[in-house]
């Protein structure tokens, strides 16, 4: 029995010092959680500035498509009435505006790709993010419990219970030892009390007496 309490001894401070050199995992988790916050805010303003090129993209194409409409009106009205300077130059500068839209929409549509592609990178951390937190309290009851069974297997590694039982079989001399004191004072104190005089009962002689005689006449006759 000696050699395995030892070894079990040995064996679980073994343990204890490969656990007081890892990492605390319930840190660990707090931390993993933060790098992930801010992994998260970083994200969300990205996806806020991409929303905010998106919406100035949504604007120039609106102000340009005004100015193509309205050069190609000015055009027209430039040719019905014989100014084809100014018609030419109406259609210049709408020819420009074209360009210009054509290369702005091109712009925006690879702006929404990204915008979609944000969304669904903020939604997937999020969605990461809230696993975790409920992973997390998993692991923190599982880290509680090895904890727990741990400190319970240190206690019992290092409690003897031969020692309690020679404990109790102690206590129980100690009490003996008590009740026997306690025994031979009151027998001292029954033979130092002064003897009470015992009397008859002057109501109840005559029915004792009855019974007295009942009793006598049931006895055998002695030769």
């Amino acid at each position: 029995m000696g050699i395995f309490k030892r070894l079990k001894g040995i064996a679980l401070a073994d343990i204890n010092s490969v656990i007081d050199k890892m990492e605390d995992p319930i840190s660990m988790l707090n931390q993993y959680l933060r790098d992930l916050e801010v992994e998260i805010e970083k994200a969300e303003k990205s996806l806020a500035n991409q929303l905010f090129i998106e919406k100035k993209y949504e604007c120039i194409l609106t102000e340009t498509e005004g100015i193509v409409s309205k050069r190609a009106r000015q055009a027209q009205l430039a040719v019905e009435k014989n100014e084809d300077e100014i018609a030419k130059l109406a259609l210049q500068d709408k020819i420009t505006n074209e360009k210009k839209l054509a290369t702005t929409k091109e712009a925006y549509e690879t702006t929404k790709k990204q915008t979609t592609t944000l969304y669904g990178q903020v939604k997937k951390l999020k969605e990461t993010y809230e696993e975790l937190q409920r992973k997390k309290l998993i692991l923190i009851s599982r880290a509680n419990a090895a904890q727990a069974s741990n400190q319970v297997n240190q206690t019992l590694a290092s409690f003897s219970p031969e020692n309690a039982v020679r404990g109790f079989a102690r206590m129980e001399d100690q009490i003996l030892n008590l009740e026997a004191k306690a025994s031979a004072a009151q027998s001292i104190y029954e033979m130092k009390r002064p003897q009470e005089a015992i009397y008859l009962d002057k109501i109840l002689q005559e029915e004792v007496q009855l019974e007295f005689d009942k009793l006598k006449r049931t006895q055998p006759e002695t030769v």
